[in-house]
């Protein structure tokens, strides 16, 4: 391992070596130098008649030197990067913007020299992370901030470029802990990712503009999603995440069905007993024929012998042949006596039989005929399904279905409206239906006490065993989850729920009281104690976002500031950033443009060759560029040291221009005027050459001078009056002859 880092250091050291002996051009926005370099910072554009290193800046048409604008504009240059700066390209669009891409580069040499690495902006929070880094120069994009611990344990920001960490005010090995765009107002939350648009990036399950929050079905520090098989868990960033609703399989809904259970495939619905279609389409959603529906929302068989009923109150509305209405209980119907061809009224226990009566069925205690097995009352034990009766097992259950045996209607019964199957506990015949217990529920339904209901009541919860059964929490618990000592709530007013399930007297660490629900509530992640469970209720904070503002924890102070272990300070006025109080704690410099940082302290940057400190580097261009003395040993650039030339063409004046608009409106006006005369005279033409076909007279008296003479002098409307003189020249012909078919057109 001793001799791989011996030969590493002499490959570093000759690689320098033969860097140092080709002289370079270094140059920024504005000016170049000649001389010899190890910088590995920005991008080297190659061309003719020499390639040149870019430092970060902006490059314009109009940028010297000479040198600089020529090479810019050449098309037969290419960029090759550093790690971090922008990809390559053979063609470019001016302005030129040589930037470090949002992240953090480092360099083994300074200044930002030798080998160089680039870490990018992370795309999810570095959650108790530390990267050791071994750096001699650092680089830094714009607006954003690294945090670093030195030797383990110091914390301090970076916020730019540090050419020679050897000059900071901290000595010890550095670890990369966090590295964030400042651009988010207010900062993200410690969940989030701040992009350098400006907007926090959430993790999956997170959410709000600063993702302090997580979303609906997530719960945690962490936001993750609630347990699989669950439709709701005790959610939100201070959840237990503790199931509250399992999923229902197959639930009525899924297959628009309301009382009944859903096929596995096919869409189909099998109602519960007592239930069809409704007349919207809705599967299993009214009473079947024979049925009525009750106050409780159950499909009831109507009495014995009625066929039809009335909703709520079960009164008959039909009877069957043979049976009239009780006049004293409406909801009845009576069978009429049985006879004899002759008359004669048979008993109970028989029926007429042509001229005698016989004896019914043994499974009968009245019947109708014309069988003995046409049985009204169905014999003891025994209970009315179909036509026929059936006997009821120890649960009163009716034998070959799911109905349950009703003592008093003497008939098979539909359970209750969520049940799918149900028993009455030790049945006899002595048994009545207020009883009834159901065993089974529709999917989405949970059973308590005997009862399918919507949701399991308060000091129960949804057993995880079955998924259906409510069962009491432990004495100790008002309300639990999950199981039955796992408690959101504590019977006891004198004790506290805490984030465990426990009750407990006082709330533990990281924890507060929640006065209303009376639990010990966890608090936001990005505090370490708190007053209420949201980010911006902290009391204190934790090492990773020391600094509290305004209830919240932060992991920085501003950019002029330092943490000192309670509160934001104030940097030196010398110092644009630091690590603690003092002027000899600078980690940048507010004269940025002449002062750099040694030992500690700003100081005036002495740089030679007329250059000054790059911006953002706080370093000198001559610190990046031995130029030899007098110039020796450098080959000769043309350019390099001369201002850009561009030759621009003349800018007219707006008098220029005016006169430009005036004379071509001029030529055009004349244009007209000659046009106009010119088809003027041929009309005149045309016209004395129809008056000569006339043979008109067209000699010029002295009246028709006269009048003309006057005319022009006054300015009088012309005179309609023709004279021989106008024919001759087609002027009066021409006005009086615009509706002449001889001479339309010619004007």
């Amino acid at each position: 391992m001793f001799s791989l880092q011996v030969f590493l250091t002499f490959c570093a050291l000759i690689a320098t070596v033969v860097a140092q002996n080709s002289p370079v051009v270094v140059c920024v926005a504005g000016q170049c130098l000649q001389g010899f370099s190890n910088a590995t910072i920005g991008t080297v554009i190659s061309g003719a008649p020499s390639s040149a290193l870019l430092l970060p800046g902006q490059y314009t048409s109009t940028t010297n030197p000479q040198f600089l604008h020529d090479l810019l504009l050449s098309s037969n240059t290419s960029l090759s990067p550093s790690p971090g700066f922008e990809s390559s390209s053979s063609s470019r669009n001016l302005p030129l913007n040589v930037a470090l891409s949002p992240g953090l580069a480092i360099y083994s040499q300074s200044p930002y020299s030798g080998t160089a690495a680039f870490t990018s902006l992370p795309t999810t929070p570095l959650r108790n992370s530390s990267t050791p880094i071994q750096a001699s120069s650092i680089s830094i994009s714009s607006n954003t901030w690294a945090a670093v611990t030195i030797a383990g344990s110091s914390r301090v920001i970076i916020w730019d470029g540090i050419p020679d960490v050897s000059q900071l005010p901290i000595t010890g090995s550095f670890s990369l802990t966090d590295l964030q765009s400042a651009a988010c107002s207010p900062p993200c939350s410690g969940s989030g990712v701040c992009s350098p648009s400006g907007t926090c990036t959430c993790p999956a399950g997170f959410t709000g503009s600063a993702c302090e929050a997580c979303a609906k079905g997530f719960f945690g520090s962490q936001c993750q999603p609630c347990p699989t098989g669950c439709t709701s868990c005790d959610e939100g960033i201070s959840g237990s995440g503790r199931c509250l609703t399992p999923t229902a399989a197959n639930p009525p809904s899924s297959c628009n069905c309301l009382n009944g259970q859903c096929a596995t495939a096919g869409g189909g619905c099998t109602c519960n007993a007592g239930w069809t279609t409704a007349d919207n389409g809705t599967q299993c959603a009214k009473c079947s024929p024979g049925f009525f529906l009750t106050s409780t929302g159950d499909c009831k068989a109507c009495q014995l012998g009625c066929t039809a009923c009335v909703d709520g109150t079960g009164v008959c509305q039909t009877c069957k042949a043979g049976f009239s209405q009780d006049g004293n209980d409406k909801t009845k119907c009576n069978p009429g006596k049985s006879s004899t061809n002759t008359g004669t009224v048979c008993p109970d226990g028989s029926f007429g039989d042509g001229t005698k009566c016989s004896a019914c069925s043994p499974s009968c205690t009245t019947c109708t005929g014309p069988t003995s097995n046409d049985c009204v009352i169905c014999a003891a034990g025994t209970y009315a399904f179909n036509g026929g009766c059936v006997a009821a097992d120890g649960n009163g259950v009716c034998a070959g279905t799911k109905l349950i045996a009703d003592n008093n209607k003497k008939e098979c019964d539909a359970c209750g409206a969520a049940c799918t199957s149900c028993a009455i506990p030790n049945f006899t015949v002595a048994s009545t239906v207020n009883e009834l217990r159901c065993t089974g529920c529709l999917p989405g339904s949970f059973l308590h006490d005997g009862k399918c209901i919507a949701s399991c009541p308060q000091g129960t919860f949804v057993d995880p065993k079955d998924n259906i059964t409510c069962t009491a929490c432990d004495s100790s618990c008002s309300t639990c989850v999950g199981s039955p000592t796992f408690c959101l709530s504590c019977s006891s007013t004198s004790s506290l729920a805490s984030p465990d399930g426990t009750c407990v007297s006082t709330c533990p660490p990281n924890t507060f009281q929640n006065p209303t629900t009376r639990r010990c509530t966890s608090c936001h992640p990005d505090c370490q104690s708190c007053s209420g469970s949201s980010f911006d209720q902290c009391s204190s904070c934790p090492r990773e976002r020391p600094v509290l503002v305004n209830g919240r924890c932060l992991p920085t102070c501003s950019k002029t500031e330092f943490f000192d272990g309670v509160r934001c300070q104030p940097c030196d006025s010398t110092c644009a950033s630091c690590s603690a109080a003092g002027p000899d704690k600078c980690l940048s410099c507010s004269s940025s443009a002449s002062q750099v940082v040694k030992g500690g302290r700003c100081v005036d940057a002495g740089c030679t060759n007329s250059t000054s400190v790059v911006s953002g580097l706080g370093v000198c261009l001559s610190s990046l560029v031995t130029v030899p003395p007098s110039g020796g040993e450098l080959p000769v650039i043309p350019g390099l040291s001369n201002p850009t030339v561009i030759v621009r063409k003349a800018k007219l004046e707006w008098w220029q221009i005016l006169l430009m608009v005036l004379g071509c409106v001029f030529i055009f006006v004349v244009v007209v005027v000659l046009w106009r005369r010119r088809m003027r005279k041929k009309r005149a033409h045309e016209t004395n050459e129809f008056a000569k076909a006339r043979k008109l007279d067209t000699g010029a008296g002295w009246r028709y001078r006269m009048v003309r003479f006057g005319e022009r002098l006054f300015g009088h409307r012309p005179s309609q009056r023709v004279y021989p003189e106008d024919v001759e020249r087609g002027v009066g012909v021409e006005m009086r002859s615009n509706n002449n078919p001889f001479t339309r057109g010619t004007a």
